[in-house]
C-alpha cells in the first residue's frame, strides 16, 4: 500500500493511495480462510470445500468488501501517523473508475485538517463577575407578584371594566344555527386574557349583573375547527356577576398556599430564587465576556470549509426569520455575508478552541447529565414524555444538539476555575441592563 502527499497547502491536504492488487488478492484469501471451516456446499463436507472453488463463488463479494477495509485501514493509519484530524468528513474518490479485477485500487483523499490550537493559560484571564443581593426590597417585589398571581375575583356593583372577571351563560351561533362547543353556562371570563374569540371580551366591557348582550364576532380564518373558520358568529350572553379583583393578603395563608410553612418559610424560598436567578444571570453575562476575551486573545488558522458552512447556515437561518412565511426550503440562492462570514469565523474558533481545551482537560457530559438534560426538555411536551425519549435515543443529531451546550458550560466553567476572576456588588438594575445589551448583543449576531 502506498500513500502519496499531491497537496498540503495551509490545512489542505491531498493523498494519492494505491491498493496493489496482491495486497486485495492477499486480503480476500484471508477472509476466504477464516470462513472456511463454516462453509458447506454440495459434494464436500463442511469445512473442506476447496479453496479455488469458495474464490469462484464468494471472491467477487468479497473483493467490494476487502477494497472498501483496505481503503478504511490506509486512512485511519495515516491519520493515526499524521496526527491529522480531519475538520470535516474527508472527500474520499477512485480515480481510477474503470478498475476490474487484478487492478491496482487507486484512491484520491482530500480534507481540511483541524489546526493546531495554542495552549491557553487561563490563568491569565481576567474576568469581573457582577453580584446582587437578594435584598428586603426585591423579596417584597416578588411578594406582590405572586399576591398578584393568587388574585381572587369579588362580586362588585357597577359596569365592568377591563381587568374584571363577568360569570356568564353564552349560546352562539353561525347562521341562526347553534353549533357544537358554543353553549356555557357560569363561565367565568376575565376581560383582556384574550383567551375568547378576537373581539369577544371586548364588547362585554360596560355591562352589569343581569344584562343581556348579544356579542358579534368572526372566527379567525385559521381557527381549529374548520367548519367554523371565517364565519360570522352572534353570541347570546347574560351577564350573572361583574366581579373586581383583588390581589391576595400577603399572609402565612398566601404562603401555604405556595407551599411554605408560613410568611417567613416564604421569604427564605423567595430569597434562594433570587439569588440562583441573579447568580445565572451574572453567569451568563460573564461568559459572554470570557468568550470575547478568548476571541481576542486566541489566534489560529480556521477550517475554510468549516468557516462557510457555519457563514450559509448563519444566512440561511437569518433568512428564514426575516421571511417567516417561507416554511420549507424552496427558495432562491442564500449568499452569506461579510457579516455573516466574521461571526462564523468567531463561532468556528471559539467552538473550535473550546473543544480542544476539552479534549485536553477529559471533559465528558456524563450519561446522568444527558438524562437530566433530555428530562427537562421532555417537560415541553407534556404526555408525551416518552415519545421524546425514543425520539433521542434515535436521533443522533438531537443527541449532540442536546450535548453540545453541556459540554461548552463544562468547558466554560473549568476555565472560570483557573481565571483571574473578582467579584463587583451591583444593583439589580445594572444586572438587568447588562443582561439586555447581552441579548441585544445575541440577537444581533444570531
Amino acid at each position: 500500500m502506498q500513500v502519496t502527499e499531491t497537496q498540503n497547502d495551509g490545512l489542505k491536504r491531498s493523498y494519492h493511495i494505491t491498493v496493489t492488487a496482491d495486497e486485495l488478492d492477499a486480503k480476500v484469501n484471508e477472509k476466504l480462510a477464516e470462513a472456511q471451516p463454516d462453509i458447506e456446499m454440495k459434494g464436500f463436507r463442511k469445512g473442506k470445500v476447496p479453496m479455488p472453488l469458495l474464490k469462484k463463488q464468494f471472491g467477487e463479494r468479497l473483493m467490494g468488501e476487502a477494497m472498501q477495509e483496505a481503503v478504511d485501514g490506509a486512512m485511519s493509519s495515516h491519520f493515526e501517523q499524521t496526527g491529522d484530524r480531519p475538520a470535516m468528513q474527508p472527500d474520499v474518490k477512485m480515480s481510477n473508475e474503470n478498475w476490474k479485477p487484478g487492478d491496482d485500487v487507486e484512491v484520491d483523499l482530500s480534507y481540511e485538517a483541524l489546526p493546531e490550537i495554542p495552549e491557553l493559560d487561563a490563568s491569565d484571564v481576567k474576568l469581573e463577575k457582577m453580584v446582587v443581593e437578594a435584598d428586603d426590597s426585591a423579596v417584597d417585589d416578588a411578594l406582590k407578584s405572586l399576591a398578584e398571581n393568587a388574585k381572587a375575583y369579588e362580586a362588585k356593583d357597577g359596569a365592568s371594566e377591563d381587568g374584571d372577571q363577568v360569570v356568564i351563560d353564552f349560546v352562539g351561533s353561525v347562521d341562526g344555527e347553534e353549533f357544537e362547543g358554543g353553549k356555557a353556562e357560569d363561565y367565568p371570563l376575565v376581560l383582556g386574557s384574550n383567551s375568547f374569540i378576537p373581539g369577544f371580551e371586548e364588547q362585554l366591557v360596560g355591562v352589569t349583573a343581569g344584562d343581556e348582550k348579544e356579542v358579534k364576532v368572526s372566527f379567525p380564518e385559521d381557527y381549529q375547527a374548520a367548519h367554523l373558520a371565517g364565519k360570522e358568529a352572534s353570541f347570546a350572553c347574560t351577564i350573572k356577576e361583574v366581579k373586581a379583583p383583588k390581589a391576595a393578603e400577603i399572609d402565612d395563608e398566601m404562603a401555604k398556599n405556595y407551599g411554605a410553612e408560613d410568611l417567613e418559610a416564604l421569604k427564605v424560598q423567595i430569597r434562594e430564587r433570587l439569588g440562583a436567578e441573579y447568580g445565572q444571570a451574572a453567569r451568563a453575562v460573564m461568559k459572554r465576556k470570557l468568550l470575547d476575551v478568548l476571541d481576542e486573545k486566541v489566534s489560529f488558522e480556521l477550517p475554510p470549509t468549516l468557516v462557510k458552512a457555519e457563514a450559509d447556515q448563519i444566512a440561511h437561518q437569518l433568512w428564514h426569520e426575516e421571511n417567516p412565511e417561507v416554511q420549507g426550503h424552496d427558495h432562491p440562492q442564500i449568499e452569506a455575508t461579510d457579516e455573516h462570514k466574521s461571526l462564523a469565523e468567531r463561532r468556528v474558533k471559539l467552538g473550535l478552541l473550546l473543544a480542544e481545551l476539552g479534549r485536553q482537560n477529559k471533559i465528558q457530559v456524563s450519561d446522568a447529565e444527558m438524562t437530566q438534560a433530555v428530562m427537562n426538555q421532555a417537560r415541553q411536551y407534556p404526555g408525551q414524555e416518552r415519545q421524546f425519549f425514543e425520539f433521542v435515543q434515535q436521533n443522533e443529531q438531537m443527541r449532540q444538539q442536546i450535548q453540545a451546550p453541556l459540554f461548552e458550560d463544562k468547558v466554560v466553567d473549568h476555565i472560570f476555575e483557573q481565571a483571574d476572576i473578582t467579584e463587583k456588588t451591583v444593583t439589580k438594575e445594572e444586572l438587568e441592563k447588562a443582561v439586555a445589551t447581552l441579548e441585544e448583543d445575541e440577537a444581533t449576531a444570531a
